[in-house]
């Protein structure tokens, strides 16, 4: 009976201590970075992300990410076997997030996460050895992440798989042609988290 209470009395104690302690769940990252693109002959440009979060409990955080990408240009082939190179100036995306923190202390918090959501894609033109453009489309896409928090501080690495875009143009000829732009992007990020913190 002496062991069925001690029992007991230790896990009201830890389930108490518990409930007192903990992360504050509310919190805004926002994150400053470098966004790669996919596709031959792509450059790389500057991104920004806000991403508002709470935590449903310590460990796993939801969350909705508004970022916009800013790239160069990536070059392919049409169906003409051409070569073309397609200018995209931005995108932006509204996404859903999941993240799991591997730990609760806060000074030191690895991290991985999924998530999917709408992105907009932006008008595009293409130029080489033939002509074209495209008009701004929204496709649904996802990422996968991971990263470390430290304290307020966020590093992270997200891959964002977004389909291609298929811009109609003109070969050297004058035929009409096709060449397909991947959309695709890996992002490298660092930011400032603002709440969230112990209790």
């Amino acid at each position: 009976m002496k062991k069925i209470y001690l029992f007991l009395t230790l896990t009201t104690l830890s389930l108490s201590s518990f409930s007192q302690g903990g992360l504050k769940p509310f919190k805004v990252d926002v994150s400053v970075g470098y966004a790669i693109p996919g596709g031959t002959g792509s450059k790389g440009g500057v991104l920004f992300a806000v991403e508002p979060k709470y935590a449903v409990v310590n460990n796993i955080a939801v969350g909705l990410r508004m970022e916009a990408a800013v790239v160069a240009r990536a070059s392919g082939y049409n169906s003409s076997g051409e070569t073309m190179n397609v200018d995209v100036k931005a995108s932006g995306s509204y996404v859903a997030t999941g993240d799991y923190y591997f730990s609760e202390n806060y000074s030191f918090r690895p991290f991985a996460g999924i998530g999917g959501g709408l992105y907009s894609i932006a008008a595009a033109s293409v130029s080489g050895s033939g002509t074209g453009t495209v008009g701004a489309s929204s496709k649904f896409g996802g990422l996968i992440r991971a990263g470390i928090e430290v304290s307020h501080f966020r590093l992270g690495l997200e891959y964002n798989l977004i389909p291609k875009t298929t811009l109609d143009g003109y070969d050297s000829y004058g035929n009409p042609a096709k060449v397909d732009s991947k959309n695709s992007y890996i992002g490298i990020k660092v930011g400032v988290c603002f709440g969230g913190g112990p209790k």
